[in-house]
């Protein structure tokens, strides 16, 4: 496993499933190769699913498919009570699950395409101790840690 793990929450993982191109498959690609290690947690597995098949039914098996080949780390999700008692993280009641699920699994960068609620409110990230960007945004510490290490 690589020293590098990286959340990916589900619009992040969906964009490195149905595009071909761009910062978030190649952080999927990254983790196929072992270079990086990708968590996911069970809300955003059953997230990305729906999501995928709603909008690119086709691409169902590639998901399946990216997860078993990354051997992306799949987390429990928090307690309703753990939910509850952190809703300070996050001003989006829906994020606070995936918040927790980065902190409780100690991810260095948590991935995610939601600017308004993750990246703009920077408050989060303080409030989490989490690194928190865009695939773009993660792509580029990852080589930085890459380039740094040798």
């Amino acid at each position: 496993m690589s020293e590098i793990n990286l959340f990916l929450d589900s619009s992040a993982l969906f964009a490195g499933i149905v595009s071909a191109t761009g910062a978030a498959r190649a952080l999927i690609l990254l983790s196929e190769i072992g270079h990086i290690t990708v968590t996911i947690s069970e809300q955003v597995v059953t997230e990305t699913e729906r999501a995928i098949a709603r909008k690119v039914p086709s691409a169902l098996n590639d998901l399946r498919q990216a997860i078993l080949a990354s051997k992306a780390q799949i987390v429990r999700n928090p307690s309703p009570k753990e939910v509850r008692a952190n809703q300070h993280l996050i001003s989006h009641p829906s994020g606070v699950p995936i918040v927790l699920a980065a902190m409780k699994a100690e991810v260095d960068y948590l991935v995610t395409l939601n600017r308004k609620h993750f990246i703009e409110d920077s408050g989060v990230a303080i409030r989490s101790g989490l690194r928190i960007g865009a695939p773009g945004d993660a792509l580029n510490w990852v080589r930085s840690q890459m380039r740094s290490k040798g």
